[in-house]
């Protein structure tokens, strides 16, 4: 009989506050934020999270955020290259567009949010229409390095930067670049227009700021030459602002109302400028001159001097330039290291003119910050002040260690700094305490506390309850790599760096507290040591309690007799250090981890090598067996989390979700569960699920997997001929493109289209073939004659053949139906042709016929005129489809006029209304109107 397993899955992934893969947004309450594969939004005024973005089975990073100009309505761009649109309220996925080969850079809506230009790593930029929900609108291949910024204007233009220095303007509706300027001499990171969409501000990696205006003359008049034989610049450089940092500039934002603009540097300052009004300067510079001039009259001996310097002023009255309306007002540095995952947004404050700026720290926390006004007096020098910060439900580095209660309820994770208590059924953080560099942890007996152990060699005791420091036992002179509990609870052995093993007796003392101080009630004694040749990197108890394994850094793990500390076995055979191990329940079998990527399984018997696993593609960093069984669960640097069978040697499953090297790993005392921690600082529980799991199936389908994302690969391929020469890199000569990326939904959409198509065809032959014999028959044997049976699926869902194929078509989401019709064959294009000239002649659908009608005509359409089979087909349909459309257009014709009279004869109704009243005085009104008085307010009171 096939053994079966049970299946394992991810449920909760907590911890994490916010990633730096992308950036964030910020409306003033809610933080919209990146965290690995979801989007979390927080209310950062209480600190709670209201929601996570999380779409099933989909693991690929989030790298850029953008919110439409419509309600509700964000646009997320993924490392895979896809962009989703989430429905804020209802926290699901509106549509999806795949057209992109590398990660989606950036992202921009235009001013009514029916259109969504994406740039990406692999230099394309696309438009989407929104609209029409169709995922290709136009593809810009815009021979980039990596488009980083692209933003839509309101009149059908588009820009973009690169790292190629380069500045770009497109015109949508001709689809094609009118304008490119080298911006810097170096990559162009950061660029944003203003809300007047009157001036664009481009940031390159050598710190420079540059200014650009926009000439709408030139674009209302196109691509024309002047009088001196140059094509009209749409933009024109004005100035470049000076910075108080020469770094990368990685972001620029305008503020949405206020005449502020902030800028930040990869140095992790930010400068915020504010823009002054003409007047403003003006008046400046008028004082400039009257100061002059008082000085003139003090010192007579420096009369030229002083009036040459009036002079240039006078000159500069007249012309106010850029730099001088821009002024900076305040400059922040900022704590934590921040790169493109901060966010400046600028909502109004409590205060008029005030600003908040979210930054999202690359030290998984989040922190708003209250910028005052500018003063009015120089001396007075604006303070921001920190309003929020968001810290508390995650690590500020990678988790280092975990460890469960007895009872599965409580999970400590601990890393360089804190340590925190979780509610493992909630995933909530109940406590949160001050620690060192944390490198072990394990629950002693009782779960009323808590052992610690740390890089500068101390063992931490904390109380559980009261989340105190209860002792600090100074137990090494090294880090402690592990601890591990004796099975009867009295005694924890420590292994540390100093090449010693120390045991210790846990002691209990019932002494009353003191007033003020808080008594020990429990003390690590310690009782005896053992010299080791290296230095001891794990160890573990027998669960029966008589031996205890050591493994070192020489490669070895050696096996002493617990009690007395005589030495038992040598286990060698790891090419590099074993950096963790574990024995099962019934103490027959070792298992080892090294960083040689293999996992060795032992017998304790004879210390016998059972088998040697290439278990993973880089560092296995923990390995613990499930309880009361030999199957047991390993990590490794790989990212991968995989469940083995230790006595048939077989991996069962393999878990990927981590985006960064897993150190942490905890077992569920009942088997459960398991929980992973990762240097991405998030936490992840993986249950045990109620579907079984055969190997069989499991490498099929691995297999599977492995073999659909080589054809989706290949597929996405340049399609590139042999002997092309020159030409073989056609497509990069070519300025715009069609947008086509293979996915596997998008061929098992087209398996679906070609299943449905076979069933059709077949119903249809059949009910022919049963018409053609019942012509041949006489009467009498034709009224005998029993029609064929029809099709189950058919049956089952009481449709006809031409109805099935609509019903399968119409379940392909628009998205997903370009990529799909290109997956058909033509010989399949020819059998859905007929199915097209029938819904058409009974007006199924009509959008959806014209749609596929019109792309399948174009795409195929040196194969359809070649066919003289399809010529019958093509005319039929032609007036099919006219008929439809022509009645559709009168449909929609007769709607608007009668919307449009509706409108009218509401109109004239309130007219009437408002001009029936009893007492109403023409005369009278037009007085009042006359008169233009305002409102008077009237207070009342209760």
């Amino acid at each position: 009989m096939v053994q079966s397993y049970l299946r394992h899955g991810p449920t909760q992934a907590f911890g994490l506050i916010c990633s730096i893969s992308s950036n964030s947004l910020y409306d003033g309450k809610l933080a919209y934020v990146p965290a690995l594969e979801d989007v979390l939004v927080w209310d950062m005024k209480k600190g709670h999270m209201l929601a996570m973005w999380h779409e099933t089975g989909h693991r690929a990073e989030v790298t850029c955020i953008q919110r439409s100009p419509q309600q509700n309505v964000f646009a997320v761009g993924y490392a895979d290259g896809s962009v989703r649109l989430w429905d804020s309220t209802l926290g699901s996925v509106r549509a999806t567009f795949n057209g992109h080969r590398k990660a989606v850079t950036a992202l921009a809506f235009d001013t009514q949010g029916v259109k969504l230009a994406s740039g990406s790593q692999d230099t394309d930029l696309i438009v989407w229409d929104l609209v029409a929900d169709v995922d290709h609108w136009h593809l810009f291949f815009a021979l980039l390095d990596q488009p980083s910024t692209s933003t839509g204007s309101s009149n059908g233009f588009l820009l973009s930067t690169s790292k190629d220095t380069l500045l770009k303007l497109w015109d949508l509706s001709t689809q094609h670049c009118v304008q490119t300027i080298v911006a810097h001499r170096s990559e162009v990171w950061s660029m944003d227009l203003s809300p007047q969409q009157n001036l664009i501000f481009t940031g390159s990696g050598e710190g420079d700021l540059k200014a650009w205006k926009i000439d709408y003359d030139a674009v209302a008049a196109g691509l024309k030459t002047t009088e001196s034989g140059e094509i009209g610049k749409m933009i024109q450089a004005v100035a470049t602002l000076p910075l108080s940092s020469r770094h990368r500039v990685s972001q620029i934002l305008f503020h949405h109302s206020q005449p502020y603009v902030a800028v930040q540097s990869h140095d992790r300052s930010i400068e915020v400028f504010r823009m002054r009004t003409e007047d403003e300067v003006r008046k400046k510079q008028a004082r400039r001159r009257k100061r002059a001039q008082e000085k003139e009259e003090k010192s007579k001996s420096k009369k030229k001097d002083i009036i040459d310097e009036a002079g240039g002023d006078e000159l500069g009255a007249n012309e106010v330039g850029l730099i001088d309306l821009f002024t900076p007002i305040w400059l922040f540095e900022q704590v934590g290291k921040s790169d493109r995952s901060t966010l400046l947004q600028m909502p109004l404050g409590i205060k008029q003119g005030s600003m908040s700026i979210l930054l999202a720290l690359a030290s998984n926390a989040l922190e708003v910050y209250n910028i005052p006004p500018p003063p009015k007096s120089k001396d007075q020098v604006p303070e921001a002040s920190r309003i929020y910060s968001l810290d508390i439900p995650g690590h500020r580095t990678d988790v280092r260690t975990l460890c469960l209660s007895s009872d599965d309820q409580i999970l400590a994770s601990a890393s360089n700094g804190t340590l925190k208590l979780w509610n493992v059924k909630t995933t909530a953080c109940i406590r949160t305490i001050d620690c060192g560099y944390a490198i072990c942890s394990t629950f002693l007996p009782g779960d009323r506390h808590l052992a610690v152990g740390t890089k500068s060699g101390d063992i931490l005791v904390y109380d559980v309850a009261s989340s105190t420091l209860i002792d600090t036992v100074k137990a090494h002179s090294s880090t402690v790599w592990s601890m591990h509990l004796r099975p009867d609870g009295k005694v924890l052995a420590s292994g540390s760096a100093d090449k010693e093993v120390k045991f210790w007796e846990l002691e209990h003392e019932a002494t009353p507290e003191d007033e003020g101080h808080l008594k020990k009630s429990l003390v690590l004694v310690h009782t005896r040591t053992l010299k080791m040749s290296d230095d001891v990197l794990s160890l573990r108890y027998s669960p029966n309690g008589k031996l205890v394994a050591v493994s070192l850094l020489d490669s070895t793990v050696k096996i002493f007799y617990q009690d007395t500390l005589k030495f038992f076995l040598s286990l060698y055979g790891h090419k590099l250090p074993v950096l963790a191990m574990d024995i099962s329940d019934d103490s027959k079998l070792i298992v080892t981890c090294s960083a040689d990527k293999n996992v060795k399984i032992w017998g304790l018997d004879f210390g016998d090598c059972h088998r040697s696993i290439f278990a993973h593609e880089d560092s296995v960093t923990q390995v613990l067996f499930e309880k009361k069984s030999h199957y047991f669960w390993t990590v490794g640097k790989d990212r991968v989390l995989k469940y083995w069978d230790g006595d048939k040697f077989e991996n069962i499953q393999k878990l990927e979700g981590h985006h960064n090297e897993i150190w942490a790993l905890a077992v569920s005392h009942y088997g459960n569960f398991v929980v992973t921690g990762s240097h991405d600082k998030s936490i992840r529980i993986w249950e045990k699920l109620d579907e079984p799991l055969f190997l069989e199936e499991e490498r099929e389908r691995e297999l599977e997997h492995l073999y659909e994302n080589d054809l989706a690969e290949t597929l996405n391929q340049p399609d590139d001929t042999i002997g092309q020469g020159e030409n073989a890199d056609s497509r990069h000569s070519a300025e715009v493109a069609t947008v086509s990326k293979q996915t596997m939904d998008t061929l098992m959409a087209g398996e679906r289209i070609i299943e449905a198509l076979d069933l059709a065809d077949n119903e249809r032959a059949a009910l022919r073939d049963f018409e053609d014999q019942k012509a041949r028959l006489g009467t009498l044997e034709a009224a005998g004659l029993q029609p064929p049976p029809r099709h189950p699926i058919l049956a089952a869902l009481d449709l006809e053949p031409d109805s099935y194929v609509l019903r399968v078509v119409e379940r392909i989401s628009r998205a997903a139906l370009y990529d799909a019709l290109l997956v058909l064959p033509f010989g399949k294009v020819l059998s859905l042709m007929p199915y097209l000239d029938m819904w058409a002649k009974k007006g199924w659908n009509i959008a959806l016929v014209s749609y596929i009608t019109f792309f399948l005509l174009k795409t195929h359409h040196h194969q359809i005129v070649a066919n003289r089979i399809m010529r019958t087909t093509l005319i039929q349909m032609r007036i099919h489809l006219r008929n439809t459309l022509r009645h559709e257009k009168d449909t929609v014709g007769y709607n608007l006029a009668a919307l449009q009279y509706l409108r009218r004869k509401s109109e004239v109704e309130r007219t009437a209304h408002f001009f029936e009243k009893e007492d109403f005085d023409e005369t009278k009104v037009r007085e009042k109107i006359s008169e233009g008085k305002k409102r008077k307010r009237v207070s009342i009171k209760a």
